[in-house]
């Protein structure tokens, strides 16, 4: 295989991040760098790599597992490409009070699917903390959820997780900019604990498996799996998706790190894509974008489908789903399913907010 020569140029460069990196994190190792402890325990949900691990509907499911035991818990995320500036109230676990333009998309979709979790943004997430404890002083949050920070390590926290995607080229992985690795994998040392997801190959995870126990730590498998199919086009609405159901065809349009796992979910539901328009992660629709992207459903007589965090990018943006809503349009939930290490994953949760072990409960799943 003839190597890349754009990876060949970009080499130095990821060799210089890499010893950065390397450097920083010695600091940290040896406390020349010392990390804030939080007054409310701190639980992180990050990954070695530049997206696409799975990691937003891993944090979904951690927030929703915490108010399923009756904790409150608060997410502090970065928001990533949200317009507004410096630390911001997303949601108060009463009412949301942003929308992705100024909370960012995933954030967003956090809040609005979890409406009990309180949400903040801050690029400076220490401070983010501090305002939660400050504001939330009579009915504060039991645990906060750090949103994609295992790099963040200004924060102490009580339990650390990384997530790792068990699509990507795992023993192939180069840093940033030559690959897509924000640090070395060695650097899986410091989690608590790991979870492979986005498994669909089991021999190949089983690979990926062998090399991860050589760290000693616990190890959560996962995929994901297709939730609710949501029509978003009012005038179209049917509750039982009654137009896909009767025209399968369509148009799907996505701006995700692995816009390829979302076609292989649309094709799993019975979903014929004939077309599809792929941007950049995170990448802001224009108006431009989606008239395209609607005048070629309409002459080709497709509907549109897309993510669920791609509509609440557009959310934000009213004008931009009018656009497409002339047409029939849908999102897709994803959501995870832990089938081996759950029992663990909970354990662990558990033991941050001082709960009890969970028992099996005989004739049905735990929470």
């Amino acid at each position: 295989m003839r190597s890349n020569p754009l990876s060949i140029l970009l080499r130095p460069f990821a060799l210089f991040y890499s010893f950065i990196v390397q450097f920083r994190n010695a600091l940290f190792n040896r406390r020349v760098f010392k990390a804030w402890k939080s007054p409310i325990p701190v639980v992180s949900i990050g990954n070695l790599s530049a997206g696409g691990t799975g990691k937003t509907p891993l944090v979904d499911w951690v927030v929703k597992y915490y108010l399923s035991i009756g904790c409150k818990p608060a997410i502090v995320s970065r928001g990533y490409l949200r317009e507004s500036k410096g630390v911001q109230l997303v949601s108060d676990g009463q009412k949301i009070l942003l929308g992705s333009r100024e909370a960012g998309d995933e954030t967003a979709m956090l809040a609005w699917n979890n409406p009990d979790a309180i949400v903040m943004v801050g690029n400076k997430r220490k401070k983010a903390v501090i305002a939660i404890t400050r504001r939330f002083t009579q009915r504060g949050p039991s645990v906060i959820i750090l949103d994609d920070a295992f790099q963040h390590r200004q924060i102490d926290r009580a339990l650390n997780i990384a997530v790792i995607n068990a699509g990507e080229p795992f023993f192939k992985a180069k840093m940033l900019p030559e690959g897509s690795l924000r640090e070395p994998l060695n650097n899986l040392s410091r989690a608590d604990l790991i979870v492979l997801n986005k498994i669909t190959d089991r021999k190949q995870a089983d690979t990926i498996m062998s090399e991860l126990k050589k760290t000693g730590r616990p190890i959560v498998q996962a995929r994901l799996k297709i939730g609710e199919l949501v029509c978003f086009s009012g005038e179209f609405h049917t509750p039982d998706e009654a137009i896909l159901e009767k025209n399968p065809n369509v148009l799907a349009f996505a701006g995700i790190a692995s816009p390829e796992s979302f076609l292989d979910s649309l094709k799993k539901e019975g979903i014929n894509v004939v077309t599809h328009h792929f941007y950049k992660d995170h990448e802001p629709y224009s108006a431009k974008k989606l008239h395209a992207v609607r005048k070629e459903a309409e002459k080709r007589e497709l509907s549109l489908v897309t993510t669920e965090k791609d509509y609440f990018r557009m959310l934000g943006r009213p004008e931009l789903i009018r656009i497409i809503t002339t047409r029939p349009c849908y999102y897709l939930k994803i959501e995870p399913d832990i089938f081996e290490g759950e029992a663990i994953l909970k354990s662990m949760l558990n033991a941050v907010v001082g709960k009890e072990p969970e028992r099996a409960t005989p004739g049905g799943p735990t929470p």
